[in-house]
């Protein structure tokens, strides 16, 4: 019985530890800090983030322009009173293919290979940065320091690799929730089917935008490990999984708030947090595992004695 007793409480006290853990505002408050207390961190990091930024507005302009004329085509050749009740004929297809296809691959060789480079290297920036501020009571770095600090070339070659991994997975997400949609607008709509859509293609959209938050918080932090770890490719991912179990709907609500309200550097410095925070979850219930595993062991040698 008081084998048994012993046990149980060693259990309880390894759930109490599993269950400590930092909720989305400690985690939210901790990257406040850590923008906040090294104001040459920030503006560094925002300087270094400024071509990322003037790239997306030039993209995004370029995108909405793409997205007008493709309206404007599919209008003007079904009538406006028709745009939504008239199945899209062949001539549409056929004009869309030969007034559009360069500026489509334009703007997918656009999004693959300037805008995804230019925001990898503002991650090496900022997760390096802010770790070292986040696990060192240091000296505040300067900015000549900042500007100075070397990279490991070994840890930017597997981020890179495992960065490819990250955008081949988001990619085919979002192209599921542009399907979902383009389903919607070309289809279902030309023939009434709202009901349909409602029942069917929304919760399917809102499952696959919540399945693609929940990931985002795995693939970022899969990068973070990359850099920090020097895990790269399916092992930054595997070790991702496993330190976010448990704190998954953390993950999510962190990148919903991190899509709506925070900017690309407090971003990152929350999955540097948040992953410090996992990490050493994971640990911690790994060291309490085996601390009860070998407790009972040395228990049940000495009743078989």
């Amino acid at each position: 019985m008081e084998l048994g007793s012993e046990s149980m409480e060693m259990e309880s006290n390894l759930t109490v530890k599993k269950n400590q853990k930092l909720e989305t505002f400690d985690i939210l408050r901790k990257a406040l800090i850590i923008s906040a207390r090294n104001i040459n961190f920030f503006i560094f990091t925002i300087l270094t983030s400024l071509p990322l930024f003037f790239f997306l507005v030039y993209y995004e302009i370029f995108l909405q322009n793409f997205l007008v004329e493709i309206f404007e085509i599919v209008k003007q050749s079904l009538g406006y009173d028709y745009f939504y009740r008239v199945w899209p004929n062949v001539d549409i297809t056929r004009k869309l293919n030969k007034e559009f296809l360069d500026e489509l691959i334009q703007l997918c060789l656009l999004y693959l290979v300037p805008l995804h480079l230019l925001e990898l290297s503002t991650v090496l920036v900022i997760v390096d940065l802010a770790s070292k501020i986040y696990t060192e009571e240091g000296p505040v770095m300067s900015l000549k320091e900042m500007v100075n600090k070397p990279f490991d070339k070994a840890r930017l070659k597997g981020t890179f690799i495992t960065s490819v991994y990250v955008l081949f997975l988001s990619t085919c997400i979002l192209l599921g929730l542009i399907s979902l949609v383009t389903t919607y607008f070309v289809v279902l709509r030309n023939f009434g089917c709202d009901v349909f859509f409602a029942a069917l293609c929304l919760p399917a959209f809102v499952g696959l935008l919540a399945l693609y938050l929940a990931l985002s918080a795995v693939w970022n932090m899969s990068l973070v490990i990359s850099m920090l770890d020097g895990v790269h490719g399916t092992g930054a991912l595997a070790l991702a999984i496993y330190y976010s179990r448990g704190s998954e709907w953390c993950g999510l609500r962190l990148m919903l708030i991190s899509l709506f309200y925070l900017g690309n550097v407090l971003k990152w410095v929350v999955c540097v947090v948040y992953f410090y925070d996992c990490k050493n979850r994971a640990f911690k219930k790994k060291e309490c595992v085996e601390s009860v595993d070998d407790e009972v062991g040395t228990q049940v040698e000495a009743v078989e004695e």
